[in-house]
């Protein structure tokens, strides 16, 4: 798959890069420079990203943070079979457990909640840093919700990192499911108050916290321009219309007005032919500005 030029592969994590040094050099590059390319389009393009990872994965299989790399881009494509053997791949190479929480994931994927909520309770939960155990608690709760059981899905995300008031990376995610769990309980009161929560914490957009208040508060977005390009919601195009109208009214009352004046003229000649003494008092009222043309 081509490589943008701007593309060097120097732009990798340090962590990754020293992984790489296995390789000899000019693999490494083509390699890091893939990996660039996987991270690049996984949010924006996953199956492109997925391309990507499969070159690495073909040039260099034995390193982990490459199988890492094939795993989240099989995952970003709900490849979730897929994804789950590529993590445990490179959770045997690295012998971590930061994997444990999106593996978990993965078997609700896979439509077995149970299995997740069996890696939930595993001793490797223990040995996950906050943000691990966070998301531990995410995939937990998603499959209690999965089971039906909404009740537990909401105490499951009751811990001290929801009640705790500091803003950090993952605060945002975890109220926005908390507040997703609420609504899904019918406490609709409770869930516009955590999805306000979620929307202060979200700094970078990562959730639509907004639109789901805006929902909640009846609010419609509608869009200003019609299909045509009009601006339909504005009014302009129904004031036009009522312009237009009006000038059609007045265009019409100036030719009724013009038609009566003409019947009026001929019925003057007709007058004045059949009485000339008539006629000739006409003409000479006119002569004289005393004919009212408005009143005929």
């Amino acid at each position: 798959m081509p490589i943008p030029e701007d593309v060097t592969g120097d732009e990798i994590d340090k962590d990754v890069r020293q992984e790489l040094l296995s390789l000899p050099k000019t693999l490494a590059e083509d390699v890091a420079k893939n990996l660039v390319m996987v991270a690049r389009l996984i949010d924006e393009d996953p199956e492109g990203a997925y391309g990507y990872s499969k070159v690495a994965l073909r040039l260099a299989s034995r390193v982990a943070a490459v199988r890492e790399a094939a795993g989240f881009a099989a995952y970003a494509t709900q490849k979730y079979s897929e994804a789950l053997a590529e993590f445990r791949a490179a959770r045997r190479m690295s012998g971590g457990v930061e994997l444990w929480p999106v593996m978990a994931d993965c078997e609700r994927g896979l439509g077995r909640p149970e299995k997740a909520l069996d890696m939930a309770g595993a001793p490797e939960v223990n040995k996950l840093d906050k943000a691990g155990q966070v998301e531990m608690r995410l995939v937990a709760a998603g499959a209690r919700r999965d089971m039906g059981q909404l009740d537990a899905a909401i105490v499951t995300l009751q811990s001290p990192e929801l009640a705790a008031g500091s803003v950090q990376p993952w605060t945002a995610r975890l109220r926005y499911a908390y507040a997703d769990a609420l609504l899904a309980a019918g406490r609709e009161g409770e869930a516009r108050e955590w999805f306000a929560k979620a929307l202060e914490a979200d700094r970078d957009g990562s959730t639509d916290a907004s639109d789901r208040l805006a929902e909640l508060d009846g609010v419609d977005f509608v869009d200003a321009l019609d299909e045509h390009g009009t601006e339909t919601e504005s009014g302009t195009e129904i004031e036009s219309e009522s312009a237009s109208e009006t000038a059609a009214e007045a265009d019409g009352a100036v030719v009724e007005k013009a038609t009566e004046a003409d019947e009026a003229d001929e019925a003057d000649e007709a007058d004045e032919v059949e009485d000339p003494a008539e006629g000739k008092g006409v003409s000479d009222e006119a002569e004289h500005g005393v004919v009212d043309r408005d009143e005929d």
